[in-house]
């Protein structure tokens, strides 16, 4: 019988080489049977993302609504360069800042006074659109009692 002493210990690349990482891999489901199951994995999750992706940049840039299929209503088009998307300079950037100044700046902001005339037209046309509509129904609730008045006293009037 011949007697076991103390392996050597292995150093540098003899220590590599003997390290198996495969058993490791395989004890938490990485080996190599479950490639296939990871591939599809992948492979989901790419389609997945990429569809979100998809539909985030096609509600950045739809013509439509985003949760209903009907065009944009027209006072909303109207309305619509008040939210556009701006790009901001760097705020160490004076040539930057100072070109985005004279394009106007951000509309309603401390920055630039882009929009103060607009929205003071936008704000007129809707109390205009108010004051019609509030006139209309006077005018029609008047005409009403009118005509209730008339068929009271027994006239035929439609």
């Amino acid at each position: 019988m011949v007697l076991k002493r103390y392996q050597r210990a292995k150093t540098g690349f003899e220590a590599l080489k003997s390290f198996d990482a495969n058993k490791y891999l395989k004890k938490i489901g990485l080996g190599k049977e479950d490639y296939y199951f990871w591939k599809q994995v992948g492979k989901a999750l790419l389609c997945t993302y990429t569809l979100f992706g998809v539909a985030w940049i096609y509600n950045e840039t739809s013509p439509l609504g985003w949760w209903t299929l009907k065009p944009k209503p027209k006072e909303e088009k109207e309305l619509a360069h008040l939210y556009e998307r701006i790009k901001f300079p760097y705020p160490g950037d004076t040539d930057a800042m100072e070109e985005f100044l004279q394009k106007g700046g951000m509309i309603g902001s401390v920055i630039g006074p882009k929009g103060t005339i607009e929205s003071d037209k936008v704000k007129k046309e809707l109390q205009d659109k108010h004051f019609e509509l509030e006139a209309q129904k006077l005018w029609l609730r008047m005409r009403n009692e009118v005509i209730q008045e008339l068929q009271e006293r027994g006239y035929d009037v439609e």
